[in-house]
């Protein structure tokens, strides 16, 4: 699209798509996971290590990495900087890997897991399997997520789809043998399917984008070079942001673990998180779709439109699926949990009903504040977003008096609600 165009709603729709369908295919995977391992031996045993410490540790030690999707997106103007880019992706990621292996595969793992998550002593074993099998997941992450940055400001969007669908085949093949034709325990096969699957779709992103870097990225720009300092102060900020929300969820776990019906609920959070992450899925893929366009003739109202209808959609699905017999569906045939963690999981889903509405304002303003290089605020909500939310658990380890998983869903909303409202604040305030 050339810049003197305005931007019309179908522009927006045809970009957001692809990202759409990517951001929903990662989040089936959650849902996939759980329902194959619910069906394989001693199920809330599984399900509550990978909900409890497997996934929610492996996403805290790659939360620095994240955002370089949005990175490259903003900054990838030519090769250089593409370059320069991939020398700091490797740098970050290796450095987070090797924490990976420390928790992993020291007595380090103990101290996190007993002490800090405290953990019940049935889950300290299977999730110690699952991390250690989870050890190339940051680096791979970290890979994928540049290059698709560099697909998107380059509009080749659907090769994101194509590598998440790459994904999503992966992990239901190797799922499907491991449940089918081995004697594995869940957390092994659930685990290694998910390291696998993500290994195969960050090696599709580095051919796919090959043709891009030969291509279409010129090779100098007017652009001011990339350089470690200019790279930390914009980085700096966005990666704090994904670090502060993901270690939430394991502080998520460490609440429950110290709340009522300890057990149950941190079975049932794997599987209720993963619906509200394919429901919040859409809105994720927002964030992308407003750096992109924010400066384009008309881009600012369009989007906004756009923002307005989106919100209601995922919301209304979220709704439809609380008060529906969608929910007891989707929890009882589909995930395969107990009646008793249906119910428990049916009643949480009724608390979690704004979180996808919000999540489409917090990728509007986060965008936008990406876009004008703003991102000083964005860390600042997400430490509003987080010291609330340690706040609400911290007070629930005391005063909770019904499941843990009720509270904390409850914690996460009334903290994703304020995060939303000062991000607006923050964007108001900045010199356009």
């Amino acid at each position: 699209m050339k810049n003197k165009e305005n931007v019309t709603i179908k522009q927006i729709f045809d970009l957001w798509l692809p990202l759409a369908g990517s951001w929903f295919l990662m989040g089936i995977e959650t849902p996939m996971l759980t329902a194959f391992v619910a069906r394989m031996a001693t199920p809330e045993i599984t399900l509550a290590s990978w909900g409890s410490i497997v996934y929610p540790i492996s996403l805290a030690i790659e939360g620095p990495i994240i955002m370089l999707l949005a990175a490259s997106t903003a900054l990838a103007t030519d090769r250089l900087a593409y370059n320069k880019l991939f020398k700091y992706m490797v740098i970050m990621s290796l450095v987070l890997s090797f924490i990976h292996v420390l928790v992993a595969f020291t007595p380090l793992y103990y101290i996190l897991a007993l002490d800090l998550l405290n953990v019940p002593e049935s889950l300290v074993e299977p999730g110690k399997l699952g991390l250690r099998i989870m050890t190339p997941w940051t680096f791979m992450i970290a890979w994928r997520r540049l290059n698709q940055g560099t697909m998107i400001k380059y509009g080749n969007s659907k090769a994101i789809a194509i590598g998440t669908l790459i994904r999503l085949f992966s992990l239901i093949i190797i799922l499907a043998f491991g449940r089918w034709y081995t004697n594995l325990s869940g957390i092994f096969v659930g685990s290694l399917a998910v390291a696998i699957a993500v290994t195969m779709e960050a090696l599709y992103a580095g051919k796919a984008v090959q043709k891009i870097l030969k291509e279409s990225l010129p090779k100098t720009s007017n652009n001011a070079p990339i350089n470690r300092g200019s790279f930390i102060k914009f980085y700096l900020p966005l990666a704090m942001t994904p670090l502060m929300t993901l270690l939430i969820h394991p502080a998520g776990s460490a609440g429950m673990s110290r709340m009522p019906e300890t057990l149950s609920s941190l079975a049932a959070w794997p599987v209720v998180y993963g619906l509200i992450f394919l429901t919040r899925s859409m809105g994720f893929a927002f964030n992308e779709v407003v750096v992109s366009l924010a400066d384009k003739p008309k881009g600012l109202f369009q989007l906004k439109r756009f923002a307005k209808v989106l919100s209601i959609s995922t919301m209304g699905i979220l709704v439809t699926i609380a008060f529906t017999p969608l929910g007891e569906f989707w929890f009882s045939k589909v995930s395969g949990l107990s009646s008793n963690l249906v119910e428990l999981s049916s009643i949480t889903i009724m608390f979690a009903i704004l979180m996808p509405g919000y999540q489409v304002y917090q990728s509007w303003y986060g965008g936008l504040l990406v876009h004008y290089r703003e991102t000083r605020g964005i860390s600042e909500a997400v430490m509003i977003y987080v010291g609330l939310a340690l706040l609400g658990l911290y007070l629930g380890t005391h005063f909770a008096s019904v499941p843990g998983i009720y509270w904390t869903i409850n914690v996460f909303v009334i903290s994703g609600l304020c995060q939303t409202f000062f991000l607006r604040y923050r964007y108001k305030g900045i010199s356009i």
